[in-house]
């Protein structure tokens, strides 16, 4: 049987009738659908309702911080006449922008009241003139990096330190940072480390504060509350010493200077002299001053360790540790055997320095303050010495 034919549709009847040509030029061209049209008409009019949202939280935002300004430190006349539009700044509207806002709408929701409509913009004005400027003011809330600062440092042990911690010494108001990590709280690990960091970044006059201020105490509530020296408050102690004149202002010499210092404490702080090397300006400079102040017997510890050292001390700071002993002459009561102590030493280690005038005045102290077995040791080195000030009178060899 013969095949049916397919009848053709119209838009086929109509290619047919074309020519190549004409179908080829007419399967290039676009076709214009309505349904783009209304596609971008969608589009803006959604830009629009965008536009119009955004700019309203736009202007509640600048209202609100318009309102805080004046709350807190009060705006000048011309400050209020400017319109909240001209506060914000002009640029774009984005889908960032759009991120941005909600962000802070949803911050603000749990602070503060709706500030949606007008009834809700007079609770969020009586919010905010209800809450007492002082608040804002004097109750800052502490940096997030100050209080990590304080709980690693109260739980240290090893390890490295904050970073936030290490730039302290950098700041001009290091010294109310540092308060705010509660030094009294550090472990004896992070006061070393700590000591380490000041002594290397601080300046001579600002370490010496450091050392004053928290490591002295420190020091001397451990040894006042375990009889003894922490080893990293001990090793604090020998690393302050890299600045010696600061540790001698803020140490040593406070230390003497309280009157409340302890044979324990003395002796205790004061072997770090004895274990590390200190210039010997610093240590004449720390004799002179210690020979000038009221005696007590850390004085007497102090100057015989420092004594020990051999240093060549010029004339100036050794007749100032002369007249220090001498000054005892008209002393009533009996003296520790730490003064007799001291005094051994200095006859031991500068006889030969000493003038005629202070061997004499030396060997008179001694009939008045004596001890059983020093005092006839240290007239042995003084009648034993021979003055700086006597000549020398040998003769000249002849040419015979």
């Amino acid at each position: 049987m013969p095949k049916l034919k397919k009848s053709k549709s119209g838009a086929e009847r109509c290619g047919s009738a074309l020519g190549l040509a004409d179908q080829i030029l007419q399967g290039d061209s676009v076709r214009v659908s309505g349904r783009v049209k209304s596609r971008s008409r969608t589009l803006e009019e959604d830009q629009e309702y965008v536009d119009e949202k955004l700019s309203r939280k736009i202007l509640q935002q600048a209202r609100i911080q318009q309102e805080e300004l004046q709350t807190e430190f009060g705006v000048t006349p011309e400050a209020k006449r400017q319109p909240a539009t001209q506060l914000t700044e002009r640029r774009d509207i984005s889908d960032e922008d759009e991120e941005e806002a909600g962000k802070w709408r949803r911050g603000t929701e749990d602070e503060a009241p709706s500030c949606e409509t007008r009834d809700g913009d007079r609770r969020l004005q009586r919010w905010l003139t209800s809450r007492a400027p002082s608040d804002r003011v004097t109750r800052p809330q502490r940096d997030p990096r100050v209080n990590k600062c304080t709980r690693v440092l109260s739980k240290y042990r090893s390890g490295k330190l904050p970073k936030a911690f290490k730039i302290i010494p950098a700041l001009s108001n290091w010294e109310q940072i540092l308060y705010l990590t509660e030094p009294e709280t550090w472990t004896a690990a992070a006061m070393y480390q700590a000591t380490r960091i000041f002594t290397s970044n601080l300046k001579e006059r600002m370490a010496q504060r450091f050392y004053n201020l928290v490591l002295l105490p420190r020091v001397r509530d451990d040894i006042a509350e375990y009889k003894r020296l922490n080893f990293h408050l001990y090793s604090a102690l020998k690393k302050a010493l890299f600045k010696p004149g600061a540790w001698f202002k803020g140490i040593l010499l406070p230390l003497c200077e309280s009157g409340t210092c302890t044979l324990r404490e003395a002796i205790i702080i004061g072997s770090v002299l004895t274990k590390c090397s200190i210039p010997v300006l610093y240590s004449s400079a720390a004799m002179l001053k210690l020979a000038e102040t009221e005696y007590n017997g850390a004085n007497s510890t102090f100057l015989r360790l420092l004594l020990e050292k051999k240093y060549a001390l010029p004339f100036r700071v050794l007749d100032a540790l002369v007249a220090h002993f001498l000054s005892f002459r008209t002393e009533k009561r009996t003296l520790p055997v730490l003064w007799h102590q001291s005094l051994l030493t200095l006859v031991q280690r500068y006889k030969a320095d000493l003038s005629c005038e202070q061997k004499e005045a030396l060997l008179e102290l001694l009939k008045i303050q004596t001890h059983p077995q020093i005092t006839a040791e240290i007239r042995r080195e003084l009648q034993s010495a021979e003055p700086r000030d006597v000549e020398d009178v040998t003769p000249a060899m002849s040419d015979d």
